[in-house]
């Protein structure tokens, strides 16, 4: 019972600290900041940065249900955490003005930016099991 205890807090923990470091990478490579635009009410950047964290954090809880090992959970989390950067990277490509309209808080932009990525995240998830 102790170290299944003790596994619970390793995955929890582990998993936290992976969203983290995702949302830190994520925030660092997004030209606007999104906490600020956020405080300021801009529901275009909480929907698209609530939509990224949502289908990042399902591929965490996906790889701590499928993996055998924490090495390969760590593992699977960091792809997974490669794949929903590359799909921003990849669409604010694709949508040049992106970036300015959810600087601009085009709330449709946000929307449609934030479910693309929780799609990503879901297909993902569904990849690691």
């Amino acid at each position: 019972m102790l170290e299944q205890f003790y596994n619970y807090i390793i995955h929890l923990l582990s998993a936290f600290m992976m969203i983290g470091v995702y949302t830190a990478i994520y925030l660092k490579i997004t030209p606007f900041d999104e906490i600020a635009l956020i405080r300021k009410g801009g529901v275009a950047a909480a929907l698209s940065f609530g939509g990224t964290t949502l289908g990042f954090s399902l591929t965490v809880a996906s790889s701590i249900l499928h993996s055998d090992t924490y090495t390969i959970f760590l593992m699977w989390t960091g792809a997974a955490a490669l794949v929903q950067i590359l799909t921003y990277l990849f669409i604010s490509k694709m949508l040049p003005t992106l970036n300015d309209d959810l600087n601009n808080n085009n709330v449709a932009m946000g929307a449609f930016l934030g479910s693309l990525s929780l799609i990503v995240g879901i297909i993902n998830a569904a990849c690691l099991s």
